[in-house]
């Protein structure tokens, strides 16, 4: 009788191991339905009542602010829009001083993506009613228009910097994901017609976004970047680690940009701009590992603390429009974290020395050009 009794013990262990490891493997293999899910707000942007506005005359509202004289010794002003950080859940747009994503964005976001730029220029970050992580998820036009709305913010924010703060000085623009997105708009809209803008604009910084390359080629109002010693231009990647063919697709299926002003498509084949971070430059050309000057994990560093750059970590080069990339030899480099970590830009920065050594070129180069040439107007 014992052993008959340990006998159906086993067989109820197994069992349960059985179904144990069937939930697991469903669990795993819809685990992004089941992200999307938790994440949906389940209510119709139409009907949906965002959070209120950020006041941009309220030193609250930004992320980063430089107060009074603070980094007038820098030579230029950078303009930083920030990723995703804000999961979803009850909204489409997180309130602009939602703890939780407040938290990941100064642990995470702005040591690693910020920082770069902090000895180029003074650093203004709005906060804002950014489109949550479940927008892009999902094709749906609630998301988009979701993404529609947070651009109102952005560009209120650089509209107040101009107000407020702007001192005349070389202008850098840099947006991460999200954030890219909506600044890829913000040049297309505010800098491109404005001349006296335009011939102070070092550089645009668009990275882990996809743009679509045609609208960037040499005639355009804000061209790619051909080469480092080139002001003026735009610095845009998508990456992904060689051989990571998913991510391949999700740029390519996901992504969207935008067309006629506010309306948001998908690429459609279009291929997306690559302008290779560790050359400076629109090539297909391979930049090996030796040309890495630095990556880093600054996640929970303090602000101004400069970080110990790992060397030589990754070789990179734009394939089809998308940047790949070796994998880091530092285990600090790899992703972590939970699935809605997993699904935001990286917790390190692959090019931090790259970004902080071609932003301060494209300063430099900037203050070489011959000042534009304007006529008195006729008497």
């Amino acid at each position: 009788m014992s052993g008959r009794f340990k006998g159906f013990k086993r067989w109820i262990f197994a069992g349960c191991v059985l179904v144990l490891g069937i939930v697991l493997t469903a669990a795993f293999y819809w685990r992004y339905d089941i992200l999307r899910t938790t994440l949906d707000p389940k209510v119709p942007f139409q009907t949906y009542d965002p959070p209120p506005a950020p006041n941009y005359a309220d030193p609250a509202a930004w992320a980063l602010l430089p107060r009074g004289a603070t980094g007038m010794d820098r030579a230029a002003d950078v303009f930083f829009v920030h990723p995703t950080t804000f999961d979803g859940g009850r909204d489409w747009n997180a309130p602009y001083d939602q703890p939780k994503a407040d938290r990941y964005l100064n642990r995470v976001v702005l040591p690693n993506y910020a920082a770069p730029f902090s000895r180029v220029g003074r650093i203004f970050a709005p906060h804002y009613r950014q489109a949550s992580l479940y927008t892009f998820l999902t094709l749906r036009d609630d998301a988009r228009e979701a993404r529609r709305f947070a651009y109102g913010d952005v560009r209120d924010a650089f509209r107040a910097w101009r107000d407020r703060y702007d001192k005349g000085r070389p202008l850098v623009l840099v947006g991460v994901e999200q954030g890219g997105s909506l600044l890829a708009r913000l040049a297309a809209e505010e800098i491109a017609p404005d001349p006296a803008l335009k011939a102070r604009l070092a550089g645009v910084y668009l990275i882990e976004t996809a743009v679509p390359a045609d609208e960037y080629g040499p005639v355009a109002a804000v061209p790619a970047c051909a080469r480092r010693d080139q002001a003026g231009c735009v610095v845009a990647w998508a990456s992904l680690t060689d051989g990571d063919f998913q991510k391949a697709q999700e740029w390519l299926g996901r992504s969207l940009t935008w067309r006629g002003g506010d309306q948001l498509e998908n690429l459609n084949g279009r291929k997306p701009l690559c302008v290779n971070p560790l050359l400076g430059a629109q090539t297909d050309e391979r930049a090996p590992a030796r040309l890495n000057l630095g990556s880093v994990n600054a996640t929970g560093l303090e602000w101004g603390a400069r970080p110990a750059f790992l060397k030589r970590q990754v070789w990179a080069q734009c394939e089809n429009g998308l940047l790949h990339t070796g994998r880091p030899k530092s285990a600090s480099l790899r992703d972590t974290g939970s699935w809605t970590d997993r699904r935001k830009v990286d917790g390190f920065n692959l090019f931090w020395a790259d970004i902080e050594a071609d932003a301060a070129a494209r300063v430099a180069a900037l203050g070489k050009r011959e000042p534009p040439l304007i006529r008195a107007p006729s008497p």
